[in-house]
């Protein structure tokens, strides 16, 4: 499903390179559950934007099922952004004036759905997220964990492929990210891909895979169950 080659992404501070990935070289199958770790700076945000196609890599391949992103215009990368990934962020990105269902239904608007099936696609995600009741309410007005359920909601309602999810628990209390994290290995189950970035070890036991970060560079590449034995 996606393959990176020695992917790098640097910024140029007067004559020298700021390094934020290196040499970053991955293969993750569909339905997988990967998860990415390592300290701040490591460039595990970086990493998932790269593979969300917010950001370009300066040097490297990227292949979304064999397509090679690094070869693309920004609008087409748009277009496979839209149609094949869903996006969940740490600081939850709900538009503030928008009520819950106008921010659920936004990614139908973009994939221009028509207004029946909008109708229809939206009731199903607030009923399988027992959000209906809070469907007028705006998002000041809900909690950060209903927020967040919002949010993943917002980015499951187009049926991505990829779910890319930064930090999602980050901002929650342990109830609250359990909640979440439980969402995110249902629709695992159902097929979807997911890749979570996340400094919380209790939400690594979700996924079948770790791929620790150090100053750019992937200092380990194991399944779970090794990165977990490793860690203790």
């Amino acid at each position: 499903m996606i393959s990176l080659k020695n992917i790098e992404r640097f910024y140029n501070q007067g004559l020298q390179k700021a390094w934020v990935l290196r040499d970053i070289s991955i293969d993750i199958e569909e339905g997988s559950f990967v998860t990415i770790m390592g300290p701040s700076g490591s460039g595990k945000t970086t990493l998932l934007n790269i593979i969300g196609m917010l950001d370009q890599p300066n040097n490297g391949e990227y292949y979304f099922f064999d397509e090679p992103v690094h070869k693309f215009r920004e609008r087409k990368r748009t277009e496979l952004h839209k149609h094949y990934i869903g996006f969940i962020f740490q600081a939850y990105h709900l538009i503030d004036d928008l009520t819950v269902y106008e921010n659920i239904e936004t990614p139908l608007l973009y994939k221009n759905v028509p207004r029946s099936q909008r109708r229809a696609i939206v009731a199903d995600i607030l009923d399988r997220f027992n959000i209906v009741a809070k469907k007028d309410l705006f998002p000041h007005q809900l909690s950060g964990g209903q927020q967040q359920l919002v949010g993943v909601a917002r980015a499951v309602v187009g049926k991505p492929k990829l779910l890319l999810a930064d930090e999602p628990t980050g901002n929650l209390h342990s109830t609250q990210g359990k909640i979440i994290m439980d969402t995110l290995a249902e629709l695992h189950k159902e097929g979807i891909t997911i890749i979570q970035v996340t400094h919380d070890e209790n939400n690594i036991k979700y996924g079948d895979r770790v791929i620790e970060l150090w100053d750019g560079f992937i200092k380990n590449d194991l399944k779970t169950a090794e990165a977990l034995s490793a860690s203790q």
